[in-house]
């Protein structure tokens, strides 16, 4: 593996261990507290204002859920940067698709329609892409250089 590759890895174990975080402490932010409270956390961008009133009993069990979902989300990716860090190509694939395809949901659902702000959420975005450019550029150039016929340096 290339140096420049190496470089990569590392900076994207870093983008998935802060994306991991955030997305536990986003668990630990709706896990235990009212609807009307997991509601405010996640789309910060509404006015809480119109998030009073009654809530649906069931509607706790699913957002605790959804918070439930944002934890093992954030803990395999963290678990995931840890062997990007050890240039494991198959963690690139499984921690992409566990943080990549999240993002993607919170994305449409959430960003688009502008419930949430810019930070963390949006930003979460950007830090998820980037993780998954930087450590899907390195797998395309480790396949090449491992390819039959390939010249590995």
């Amino acid at each position: 593996m290339k140096p420049e590759h190496k470089i990569a890895l590392k900076v994207a174990s870093i983008l998935w261990v802060i994306w991991g975080a955030v997305h536990v402490l986003a668990a630990i932010l709706i896990i235990p507290v009212d609807p009307q409270t997991a509601i405010g956390n996640i789309a910060d961008a509404v006015d809480k204002a119109t998030l009073v009133g009654e809530y649906p009993e069931p509607l706790s069990g699913i957002l605790s859920q959804h918070g439930w979902n944002l934890g093992w989300f954030g803990v395999t990716t963290i678990i995931g940067a840890v062997f990007i860090w050890q240039g494991n190509m198959t963690a690139i694939w499984v921690t992409a698709l566990v943080g990549g395809l999240a993002d993607v949901g919170y994305f449409v659902f959430i960003d688009l329609p502008g419930y949430a702000n810019f930070i963390p959420g949006t930003l979460m975005t950007l830090v998820s892409g980037s993780a998954v450019l930087l450590s899907g550029w390195v797998w395309v150039a480790n396949r090449r250089l491992q390819a039959p016929g390939s010249s590995a340096p």
